[in-house]
């Protein structure tokens, strides 16, 4: 009996720092957790200040590079150097790629969705025309040119769309 008494007694001078232990083990657990957020916090931010910039500077370039491959300004940028539609077909394409090639690393700073649409709108302004040379293979290059300007009077160009979505996601940065 002595003995059960004895063990009775180690169980209730023990109990009290068994709860002190697991009390401070949960709270030493929620306080380096919250200081590892806290930090995740500070880490980010501060890579938030370096990133911002170049991400501005991204949606700069695609901007950029949307109104240049504007049809409304690529036709008056570029001018046919001959009277062949296959040859100024192949300028305006060519100049497209270049500049997409040119914004090509743009990407990286810019959402999924965003360069999507960017390229969406790269390949629908080639697909446009393409569409009007084929449609005008003997004709004049002055009227391809004009059925390429009339095709986007009555319609949003693939540009304006892009840059629309641009302008979006850039104002919910700030």
């Amino acid at each position: 009996m002595n003995d059960a008494l004895s063990v009775i007694n180690y169980a209730a001078y023990l109990l009290p720092a068994i709860v002190v232990g697991i009390i401070a083990y949960y709270f030493f657990k929620g306080h380096t957790a919250n200081e590892e957020g806290r930090r995740r916090f500070l880490i980010h931010k501060e890579s938030q200040k370096d990133m911002l910039p170049l991400r501005l500077q991204a949606y700069e370039r695609l901007t950029l590079f949307l109104e240049r491959i504007d049809p409304n300004r690529l036709l008056i940028r570029i001018k046919p150097y001959s009277d062949s539609i296959p040859d100024y077909e192949t300028l305006l394409t060519n100049t497209i790629e270049q500049e997409f090639e040119h914004n090509l690393t743009q990407q990286i700073y810019v959402s999924s969705e965003c360069w999507n649409l960017v390229n969406a709108a790269k390949n629908a302004t080639i697909h446009v025309i393409r569409k009007a040379g084929m449609q005008n293979q003997n004709g004049d290059v002055d009227k391809y040119r004009r059925q390429i300007l009339e095709n986007f009077m009555e319609e949003v160009t693939p540009s304006v769309k892009a840059l629309t979505y641009i302008k979006k996601e850039v104002s919910d940065l700030f």
